[in-house]
């Protein structure tokens, strides 16, 4: 009855900003369990091209590089197409690419609500639409296709830093994958999320450059590592996560949930 409960073998996947972060991590979690080719993006193309170099070399499956910003609707179109172009189906797709931006309330500016906004909640919702008739040949009762959006904790609690347009976009996109999944779940669909805590990543530098520091305001004593993100995106992607539509998986070691009541613990400090 369990028997490839967590498998991925056979599974064609996207990950969008799959370069580096939690991007890769998970590229190289779905190539880890058997996933034949695993397409990721990236805005530069020499990180891209190295990473699937990377990971095609590391595990048996292929991990193909698409370098396409996906930040503007021609960008996204071209990445659709693309995908289109190669395959048939697409049975899993991973929506990470993001941006951030930090700046004083009296200060911040247009710029930095549209890039952040545009990139981590607009695209998430077109380039799944630009994708759907792919992700729809994949699907079937038995074997749904995947869609899973990457969020953060700074969505679902207050983060002290000025971060505006990243928190309401990343809570926008939690709202976000509850509408999408109840629309697609009638296609077999099926539309989750991951809202990570502190991972070591470019644009988590402080978890990055001072793990130890940020380990102390996390109630698992730690920051996440590559097998904490890839499990998660492994579970929601496999048949082990075909009943869980509409969640938001968090990932973050208690920051979020088990915060309330420590002593001397909180995020701000």
């Amino acid at each position: 009855m369990f028997k490839d409960l967590f498998s991925l073998v056979g599974r064609i996947a996207l990950v969008t900003g799959g370069s580096r972060g939690i991007g890769k991590m998970i590229a190289a979690g779905f190539l880890a369990q058997g996933a034949s080719k695993v397409y990721i993006t990236a805005r530069k193309a020499g990180p891209c091209e190295a990473t699937a170099k990377k990971l095609t070399a590391a595990y048996g499956g292929e991990c193909i590089a698409l370098p396409i910003d996906i930040s503007t609707l021609a960008g996204i179109e071209l990445l659709a197409t693309e995908i289109r172009k190669r395959e048939d189906r697409l049975d899993i797709l991973v929506n990470n690419a993001g941006a951030a931006w930090g700046a004083d309330f009296d200060e911040f500016p247009e710029s930095g609500w549209d890039k952040v906004v545009n990139l981590n909640l607009k695209a998430p919702f077109f380039l799944t639409k630009a994708l759907a008739a792919p992700l729809r040949a994949a699907a079937s009762a038995e074997r749904p296709a995947k869609v899973i959006n990457i969020a953060s904790i700074d969505g679902i609690f207050v983060n002290p830093q000025e971060t505006y347009s990243y928190a309401a976009s990343k809570a926008g996109l939690i709202h976000l994958t509850r509408r999408m999944a109840l629309k697609l779940i009638k296609d077999h669909v099926v539309v989750t999320a991951i809202a990570p805590g502190p991972f070591a990543s470019d644009m988590n530098r402080a978890a990055r450059d001072h793990a130890d520091e940020v380990s102390k305001r996390v109630p698992s004593g730690r920051i996440g590592d590559t097998e904490d993100m890839a499990g998660a995106a492994i579970f929601l992607a496999s048949r082990a996560g075909d009943y869980v539509v509409g969640a938001t998986l968090t990932v973050d070691g208690g920051v979020a949930f088990a915060n309330a009541g420590i002593k001397g613990e909180g995020w701000a400090e």
